[in-house]
């Protein structure tokens, strides 16, 4: 097990009921990015993979 994988787990058990919008998911990204930016790579390569994450669906 990764170590993300306690985070995620967590955000599952926490709010895996919720539904939110993407537009909310960026601001959230955005609001880490500004308290963390040491970690913008790292979220710059999540959203990416996750805004093209359909392109292998065709």
């Amino acid at each position: 097990m990764y170590f993300t994988d306690r985070g995620i787990e967590e955000l599952e058990q926490r709010r895996g009921e919720e539904e939110v919008t993407l537009a909310w998911l960026a601001d959230r990204l955005r609001a880490f990015v500004d308290d963390n930016p040491e970690f913008e790579t790292a979220v710059e390569r999540l959203a990416t993979y996750l805004a093209r994450d359909d392109e292998d669906d065709d």
